[in-house]
């Protein structure tokens, strides 16, 4: 084998084990946790349990507000029926994506001083979510995931590399 075919091969395993690393930290193990107490708990709309997760939240009283977003092209949240002690706030976010959920929810925080969010999203959004979000609101913001189907684990993690690079290069604002 030549030096040059070694070199390469070196090189492609070492581009492969730093993808398969950030692929790992970014979509399927973010960094989690979710405080005693939030402002507002900000339902991002897509795949997974989340609307089930965002009122488990919400009925623990994590927060006294809840933002429930239902705009998408594949929309499954719907609006709660009131929960004693929770002001529940459901919006279609324009433009109908993440960054459009994320204007609305820090909107609404600077409208009515939040200094602290619990977002509700899949794990493979948990990133961009969080940058898109810590655009829009300069407080503190955590994440809370729901579980997603490991059928749907594939798609999910090819979507997020391309769509967080174009939160990252392309929609750089709030």
């Amino acid at each position: 084998m030549g030096v040059k075919l070694r070199r390469t091969l070196i090189l492609s395993a070492v581009a492969g084990t730093v993808f398969i690393g950030a692929t790992a930290r970014l979509f399927v193990w973010p960094a989690r946790g979710v405080p005693a107490h939030a402002d507002a708990i900000v339902l991002f709309n897509g795949k997974g349990d989340r609307i089930d997760e965002a009122f488990a939240l919400a009925y623990g009283h994590l927060a006294p507000n809840l933002l429930i977003s239902r705009g998408s092209r594949d929309a499954s949240n719907q609006c709660s029926p009131p929960i004693p002690g929770v002001a529940v706030t459901c919006f279609d976010p324009d433009p109908v994506t993440t960054q459009g959920e994320a204007e609305f929810a820090g909107r609404m925080a600077a409208t009515h001083h939040w200094r602290s969010v619990v977002l509700v999203t899949s794990r493979p959004q948990d990133t961009r979510g969080r940058l898109r979000m810590g655009r829009c609101f300069g407080g503190r913001i955590y994440v809370a995931t729901a579980p997603l189907p490991k059928r749907q684990w594939p798609k999910a993690v090819a979507y997020e590399w391309g769509a967080l690079a174009k939160a990252l290069v392309i929609e750089r604002r709030c």
